[in-house]
């Protein structure tokens, strides 16, 4: 049979979107006539996105609990509620034959309600340290993918698979297209080339610590392509006339900007930590402290400490950043240690690998 019926859950940010559509294709491209249905939350990007990729989403009225007491926090029970109510009237009328979470405040509802009537179901855990969704579906369903060793910690044992996370496929090539890169960005190829990533939206911190240091990049012959997010992009275009700056709220070709650079200032998401790992450039990490249980600090430490990459966080920015800079712009074995480092840590194969285990749940 290959007219499988298939949920697949996630959203809120692009590192969950992106994953789930990856998988999504994998399983397209095997079962051909397969039905798929995605589920988010209603308000998120998701909504956008998922169509975009050739999918039909459902939205659900949900959204996470904010750690302070607030307007959102009261309404949670009722949106809680609502999306239970949903989910199963979802699971009801679609009768999936398998459901994927990809975590996302959207896949707590659907899979819980998936497991309650015995459909199979598989997580994707893209982080070093799982958040709380994914913690409590962990108990009920059939199998979990990680994307880092250690997870045991809070999963069942028997149910992990270390898989990694989904990645683009047009990464798996950037060592090739160094030169075409620079090109396709216009840069001069004798200069080292600097890119920054603040993430879809933007990284407040990130674009601060840019635009101060913007004369000592063009003091140390550095040439930035500076990608503040679009919440910042009015805020930060104008530096764009500088000669060896260039700002984009958005890029279209990262294939191409991964391979323009020589090296990379990062956040630390999920996403953006596996794909700088098959990337293999020399990464500073600059985790966001104020994502749910800091897991950007972890994902990020987990790289720094196999000498994979250098961690900054936000409050020692001015203490340390130039100083850190200043040692790997002035050693090439040093950035060729880190480079090679990190693409050790790399798991290319985890489209494939996440669909395999869906495969055997459609079999069973």
């Amino acid at each position: 049979m290959s007219n499988y019926k298939i949920i697949v859950s996630g959203g809120g940010t692009g590192g969950h979107i992106y994953p789930a559509i990856a998988i999504a294709n994998e399983l397209k491209a095997r079962f051909p006539d397969a039905e798929f249905l995605f589920v988010g939350a209603s308000d998120r990007m998701e909504m956008e996105k998922v169509p975009q990729a050739g999918y039909q989403i459902e939205g659900l009225w949900i959204s996470g609990i904010q750690r302070k007491l607030t307007l959102k926090n009261l309404m949670f029970p009722f949106k809680l509620i609502s999306s239970l109510l949903k989910s199963r009237k979802i699971i009801n009328t679609f009768q999936p034959d398998v459901v994927i979470g990809t975590g996302g405040f959207a896949s707590g509802p659907l899979l819980k309600t998936a497991t309650s009537k015995g459909v199979p179901t598989l997580i994707q855990e893209q982080n070093s340290y799982p958040g709380i969704t994914n913690k409590l579906l962990s108990k009920k369903v059939d199998k979990i993918c990680v994307a880092y060793e250690g997870l045991e910690q809070f999963f069942p044992k028997e149910k992990i698979i270390l898989t990694g996370n989904p990645i683009r496929k047009d990464l798996l090539d950037i060592e090739n297209k160094h030169i075409e890169g620079k090109d396709a960005f216009t840069l001069i190829h004798s200069k080292h080339t600097l890119l920054v990533l603040g993430g879809s939206l933007g990284a407040r911190r990130v674009n601060q610590l840019i635009e101060e240091k913007l004369d000592y990049f063009q003091s140390q012959n550095i040439q930035v392509i500076w990608q503040c997010g679009k919440l910042y992009y009015q805020q930060y275009k104008h530096y764009d006339d500088l000669e060896h700056v260039q700002v984009h709220a958005f890029l279209n070709a990262m294939d191409m900007a991964y391979a323009a650079a020589d090296i990379i200032i990062s956040r630390a998401g999920a996403s953006s930590v596996s794909e700088l790992c098959v990337v293999g450039k020399p990464v500073i990490f600059i985790p966001s402290p104020n994502v749910a249980e800091d897991h950007q600090t972890k994902n990020a430490k987990a790289i720094a400490d196999q000498n994979a990459a250098i961690m900054i966080k936000e409050s020692d920015l001015d203490d340390v950043f130039e100083n850190q800079f200043n040692t790997l712009m002035s050693s090439l074995e040093k950035r060729q240690e880190l480079g090679q480092n990190i693409k050790k840590l790399a798991l290319i194969n985890a489209t494939k690998d996440i669909a395999d285990e869906v495969e055997k749940l459609l079999q069973h």
